[in-house]
């Protein structure tokens, strides 16, 4: 940690926002002006679009993960949670992965924690459901439906391979459609190399309790992509929600009832519940609320965005929504990232700050190889793509957006390989427990038995 008189700005969290406007400030920075900290759970940040494809094994995982301190070399990265902020003596607690916590000073604070899987109490979710909010949620994915193929060609039960082939998914938006997309289309390719196994045995089912699935790329789209999904033999449930899913027994709303090993939960997202131990003035649906600045409402020194900031979407309101707010998605974190950390040095030089104003772009997804929807808005017109010349889209925006030339770099060589190369299809689910064959190789063997313990089991025997 920084010893200087210098002030201190803390960027509390380092994903996408956070990276980008710990780069912006440390990029526009005179030398010596201020010490930039970020604090995080993770080194690492996480571009959440590609986890679909990472699932699913198209690109690798490593890929899509951005190092901090690689990153940010002349930032400090701390690694670790912030419990608490005292907004009065400008002072955070720092939680580190190991140790006892400790107070850090700041001077200026940029919130940037991002969201977290919104869940509700529903029997058995948290023992039974996968997320996707992260990398390693991604890979534990993948191995897990691979290891259900390994179970379901290798079994002579019926209800056992039954369960095993039998994927739900919970949740419609892009997450849920994309994830269900890319898994779907490697099974499919997986199944090619079992003999007891194939796409035809497998159930896959999407659940929504909205009306439609993919609501960002417009109705038509949408609808589109659930007719795409079901050609392809996915049960799409819609105005349905899950009641229960004990023990893998999943129960509908609708009265359908499937047993299952795979439960994904990808519906929707809530911000960071730690914000409310923060002090900060919140939205109804507990978003930091900000400005048109990105500042904080009611104060001078802290910034937000992302999605956990309610942002006023300024176009929209422009066009006659007095309510509108600024959508979380990858568009409009790039983009307030970048004015958030050219306000704290503004902010922090005494000069105005700028308003944050974006008009959307629109829209893409990736329903898995060469499939998919995308909605490009330019002006007052809109295009809508779907099939192989939206992949294309979705590929080639994501891929600019994914953040650093190296990573950029990594993810168009993983697709070129690809073109050429076979999709891997093994599971690495022991990677889960990596240390239980070498605890089973190495641990004391049992201690033979005293001639007391095997007089006792002689006799026993006798009688």
């Amino acid at each position: 940690m920084s010893t200087t008189e210098r002030p201190r700005i803390l960027v509390v969290g380092g994903g996408y926002v956070g990276l980008y406007a710990a780069r912006r400030i440390l990029k526009q920075m005179r030398y010596g002006e201020a010490t930039v900290t970020v604090v995080d759970p993770r080194s690492y940040m996480t571009y959440q679009p590609f986890l679909p494809e990472a699932a699913a094994g198209s690109i690798s995982p490593r890929h899509v993960v951005v190092p901090l301190r690689r990153v940010l070399p002349k930032a400090e990265v701390l690694t670790g949670r912030v419990t608490t902020i005292d907004q009065d003596r400008k002072v955070a607690t720092i939680a580190p992965l190991v140790g006892e916590a400790y107070e850090l000073p700041f001077d200026y604070l940029v919130i940037a924690m991002g969201a977290v899987s919104r869940t509700f109490p529903i029997p058995g979710l948290a023992e039974n459901g996968i997320g996707m909010k992260g990398v390693e949620e991604a890979i534990g994915l993948r191995n897990h439906v691979l290891e259900q193929l390994d179970k379901a060609d290798s079994t002579t039960d019926e209800e056992v391979r039954r369960k095993a082939l039998t994927f739900v998914f919970v949740g419609g938006g892009f997450a849920g459609a994309e994830t269900i997309g890319e898994v779907e289309d490697m099974a499919r390719d997986a199944a090619k190399y079992y003999n007891n196994v194939k796409r035809e045995d497998m159930r896959f089912l999407l659940v929504d309790v909205a009306d439609k699935i993919l609501p960002e790329v417009g109705p038509k789209l949408g609808a589109y992509g659930k007719e795409h999904l079901e050609s392809r033999g996915v049960e799409v449930y819609l105005k349905t929600g899950m009641d229960s899913c004990v023990d893998g027994h999943v129960k509908l709303n609708n009265g359908l009832e499937v047993d299952s090993n795979t439960i994904v939960w990808t519906a929707g997202v809530k911000p960071n519940p730690a914000l409310a131990r923060f002090g900060l003035p919140l939205g109804p649906r507990g978003h930091v609320d900000t400005g048109t600045t990105l500042q904080v409402q009611g104060t001078d020194y802290i910034w937000a965005a992302g999605d956990n900031a309610q942002v006023p979407d300024l176009v929209g309101r422009k066009n006659g929504n007095e309510n509108a707010w600024c959508p979380p998605n990858a568009q409009h974190a790039l983009r307030q990232a970048k004015v958030l950390g050219d306000n704290v040095l503004s902010g922090m030089r005494g000069f105005p700050q700028k308003e944050y104003s974006h008009a959307n772009k629109g829209a893409v997804a990736g329903l898995g190889l060469h499939k998919g929807v995308a909605m490009i808005v330019m002006g007052k017109m809109k295009i809508k793509l779907k099939g192989r010349l939206a992949w294309y889209m979705h590929r080639a925006y994501h891929g600019m957006a994914m953040p650093t030339f190296n990573r950029k770099i990594r993810v168009f060589a993983d697709w070129t390989l690809a073109m050429f190369l076979k999709r891997e299809v093994v599971s690495l689910g022991a990677m889960e427990n990596p240390r239980e064959e070498f605890y089973e190789a190495a641990k004391p063997a049992p201690a033979p038995p005293t001639a007391a313990e095997a007089g006792d089991k002689t006799k026993a025997k006798a009688s």
